[in-house]
C-alpha cells in the first residue's frame, strides 16, 4: 500500500465522482427492479435490507480501531482486523439463520419469501469483509474506495439485467446481482492490500479494539435502535405496511444521492489522524457544501419528476421525498462533524485502548445521540401510526419521513455543540451564502420549466441544471475557479503518470 501523503480534495473527489457515476447505474438498477417488482415486493426487498443491517451492525467496529492503527503503521493490521471481522460475520450469520424464520411471522410477511431473506445472509459476510477492507484503505489511499464502488456499480447492473429483467426474478434476482458485485469488489481490495496481508497477525490489537469496541456497540445498538421506525412502517398495518415501506425507499433511493457530498469529506478523517491540520476541517466543509446544497435544492424541485423514472405510482411520494431531502442534507453536515470529531480523538494514539478514558471523552458523547433520538422517535412514531395512519401507505411514509428529520436536525445541534468544545470551527459563511445564491438560481429556473416525466430527459434537464448552477458559481466564486483548476491540473497529472 502506498505511503504517500494523503490528498484531502482529490481523494474526496475521486470518491464523488464514483457515486456520481453510480447515480446512473443505480437509477438503471433500481428502475429495473422497481418495474419487475410490485410495489409489496419492493417493501419486502427493502425490509430484507433493514434486517441485513440489524445482523451485521457489528461490521463497523473492529474496522474503526483498524483504520486508526492503519493510519499510524502498526504492522499486521489488515491481516489482524480481516481474521477478526470474518469471525464476527460467521457469528451473526450462525445467528441469524435460525432466527429470521421466527421473526417474519411477527412482521406479518409471509412465508413464500423465506428462501431470499435466507440467501440474503451471505451479504452479512460479505458487509463484514468490505468494511474492513474499505477502512483499511482509506487510512492510506482513500481514493481506490471509489474505484471498488465502480467494480460494484458495473457489475450488479450487468447481472440485474439478467437475473432481474430476462429471468424475472425480482427479489432473487437482486440478491444474487449484489451478492456477486461485491464479491468482485471483495477480490479486488485484497489485490490492493496484498502486501500488507503477508504481515502476521498480532491478537493483541484485537484485544484493545474489544476494549474499545465496547464504545462503538453502544453506539451501533443506539443507531439500529433508532433505525427501528422502520420496522414499524412496515409491521403497523399488514395490508398498507409493505407498501409504506416501498413508498419510504422510493423517496429515500432519490434523497441518498444527495448523501454521496459526503464523501467529497472522505479523506478528513485520516488526514486529522497523520496531519491534525485544522484548517483542513475548513476547507472540506466548503467542498462538501459546495455540492450538497445545490443537490438538496434539485431533488426538492424535480422530486416529481425522479420518483417518476422509477414508476408512476411512486410520485404519490414526493412530499417524503421534500421531507427526507432536509434530513439528507443535515446528515451530510453532520458526516463531517464526525470525521472531526474522530480525527481529533488521540485516545488510541500509543496502540492501546482505556475503555475508562473513553467515556469520558466527547466520543463517547456523540455515541449517546442516537439513544437521545431514539427517545425522541420511537414513541412519537408508534403513536402517529397507531393512531393517524392506518390503511394510509403514503401518510405514514410521510409522518415517519417528518419524525426522523426532525430529531435528525435536533441531534445535528447536539453535536455541534459538542464539536465547538474539541475545536473553534471556522465556518465559510461567505462561501455558503455564494452557494446558497447559485442554487436558489438554478432551483428557480428549473421550478418554472414542465416537470419532465421520461428518464432521458429528466437525467437532461439534471445535467442541465447542475451546468447552471457550476457556471454561475465559478462566475463569483475565486475559490470556485481555484478549485476547478486543481482539479483539472490533477487529471491532467494522473493521465500523464505522474502522480
Amino acid at each position: 500500500m502506498t505511503k504517500s501523503e494523503i490528498r484531502l480534495q482529490y481523494s474526496g473527489f475521486a470518491l464523488f465522482i464514483a457515486k456520481m457515476l453510480s447515480v446512473a447505474t443505480g437509477l438503471a438498477f433500481t428502475y429495473m427492479l422497481t418495474r419487475t417488482a410490485t410495489e409489496q415486493q419492493y417493501g419486502i426487498w427493502s425490509n430484507i435490507n433493514d434486517m441485513i443491517a440489524y445482523f451485521a451492525f457489528l461490521a463497523p467496529a473492529f474496522p474503526f480501531w483498524a483504520m486508526r492503527f492503519v493510519a499510524r503503521n502498526k504492522e499486521g493490521t489488515v491481516k489482524t482486523g480481516l481474521l477478526a471481522n470474518l469471525t464476527v460475520s460467521m457469528i451473526a450469520t450462525i445467528i441469524y439463520l435460525p432466527v429470521i424464520p421466527l421473526i417474519m411471522p411477527l412482521l406479518g410477511i409471509s412465508q413464500t419469501y423465506i428462501i431470499p431473506y435466507l440467501i440474503a445472509s451471505i451479504q452479512i459476510i460479505e458487509t463484514h469483509l468490505t468494511t474492513m477492507l474499505e477502512s483499511c484503505l482509506r487510512a492510506k489511499i482513500p481514493q481506490t474506495v471509489g474505484y471498488g464502488i465502480l467494480i460494484v456499480e458495473s457489475c450488479k447492473v450487468l447481472l440485474a439485467y439478467i437475473l432481474i429483467v430476462k429471468l424475472q426474478q425480482p427479489i432473487i434476482g437482486t440478491l444474487l446481482s449484489l451478492i456477486t458485485a461485491f464479491g468482485v469488489q471483495i477480490i479486488y481490495y485484497l489485490k490492493l492490500l496484498s502486501q500488507e496481508l503477508k504481515q502476521p497477525v498480532n491478537w493483541n490489537y484485537v484485544k484493545e479494539w474489544l476494549k474499545g469496541s465496547t464504545i462503538n456497540i453502544y453506539y451501533y445498538v443506539g443507531d439500529r435502535i433508532a433505525a427501528f421506525t422502520l420496522i414499524m412502517l412496515i409491521a403497523y398495518d399488514p395490508i398498507a405496511g409493505p407498501t409504506a415501506r416501498g413508498m419510504y425507499q422510493a423517496a429515500i433511493t432519490i434523497t441518498n444521492i444527495i448523501t454521496y457530498s459526503s464523501f467529497l469529506s472522505f479523506a478528513l478523517y485520516p488526514k486529522l489522524l497523520t496531519e491534525n491540520r485544522i484548517q483542513d476541517i475548513t476547507t472540506s466543509l466548503k467542498t462538501v457544501l459546495m455540492f450538497a446544497i445545490p443537490m438538496t435544492a434539485g431533488a426538492i424541485t424535480l422530486s416529481s419528476s425522479y420518483l417518476i423514472i422509477l414508476k408512476e405510482i411512486y410520485e404519490e411520494a414526493t412530499p417524503v421525498l421534500m421531507v427526507l431531502a432536509v434530513g439528507a442534507f443535515v446528515q451530510i453536515i453532520s458526516s463531517v462533524f464526525i470525521s472531526v470529531l474522530f480525527g481529533l480523538e488521540k485516545t488510541d494514539e500509543k496502540a492501546k485502548i482505556s475503555l475508562r478514558k473513553l467515556v469520558k471523552r466527547p466520543l463517547f458523547m456523540a455515541f449517546t445521540l442516537p439513544y437521545v433520538q431514539s427517545a425522541i422517535t420511537l414513541p412519537t412514531t408508534f403513536y402517529v401510526l397507531s393512531t393517524f395512519a392506518q390503511n394510509q401507505p403514503i401518510t405514514a411514509a410521510l409522518y415517519v419521513a417528518i419524525i426522523d428529520t426532525i430529531a435528525r436536525s435536533a441531534m445535528f445541534l447536539l453535536l455541534y455543540i459538542i464539536i465547538r468544545r474539541m475545536v473553534k470551527l471556522n465556518i465559510p459563511w461567505k462561501n455558503i451564502a455564494k452557494y446558497v445564491f447559485a442554487s436558489t438560481v438554478m432551483a428557480f429556473i428549473l421550478f418554472l420549466i414542465p416537470h419532465p416525466t421520461r428518464l432521458l430527459f429528466t437525467l437532461g434537464i439534471t445535467v442541465a441544471g447542475a451546468i447552471l448552477y457550476l457556471t454561475l458559481l465559478i462566475a463569483i466564486d475565486k475559490e470556485a475557479r481555484a478549485l476547478a483548476n486543481y482539479l483539472w491540473q490533477e487529471i491532467k497529472f494522473k493521465v500523464k503518470g505522474e502522480v
